[in-house]
């Protein structure tokens, strides 16, 4: 079976040009994004599972997907372009960025938010989901990218 095409995580808002190690918009390293057109398909597929895994764990902190077919049915006629292969917390998020602010009933979408952040605002919830992700891409990179292996020369 042939695997889809791994579509560039970029959104258009890249600050590895002003000096990030981690984009700020698409949260991949900035190697990754200066790379990406020269990466095989599987290193590809490699961060864009990184990054959707960061992205459910953030999401799913805080709100609940009550309703995955009602989710991915508002995606569609809402004609908001998500990816199939990622889960429905990625799909979540794919609906908070397009329209967080249009959105007066969660569950009708089929989300439902956690107790702590139900007095936030949508787009406020999606700006922690995004500080969230970020900080999750960002540790990444400092302790697997940055940091130099921390047994490395040491003697078995």
């Amino acid at each position: 079976m042939l695997k889809a095409t791994v579509k560039t995580p970029c959104i258009g808002v890249c600050s590895t040009g002003i000096g990030d190690a981690v984009c700020r918009g698409c949260k991949r390293f900035s190697h990754e994004v200066i790379h990406w057109n020269s990466y095989s398909p599987e290193q590809k597929r490699a961060i864009d599972g990184r990054l959707s895994t960061f992205l459910s764990q953030c999401v799913s902190n805080k709100l609940r997907v009550v309703d995955k077919p009602l989710l991915q049915w508002q995606l569609q006629v809402q004609q908001l372009r998500y990816n199939p292969e990622h889960d429905e917390y990625c799909w979540a998020y794919t609906l908070l960025k397009a329209g967080a602010g249009q959105i007066l009933k969660p569950l009708d979408y089929g989300l439902d938010i956690e107790p702590p952040f139900r007095d936030l605002s949508l787009p406020r919830l999606r700006e922690l989901i995004d500080q969230e992700f970020y900080v999750l891409s960002e540790a990444h990179y400092q302790r697997y990218i940055a940091t130099p292996d921390l047994f490395a020369g040491q003697q078995r």
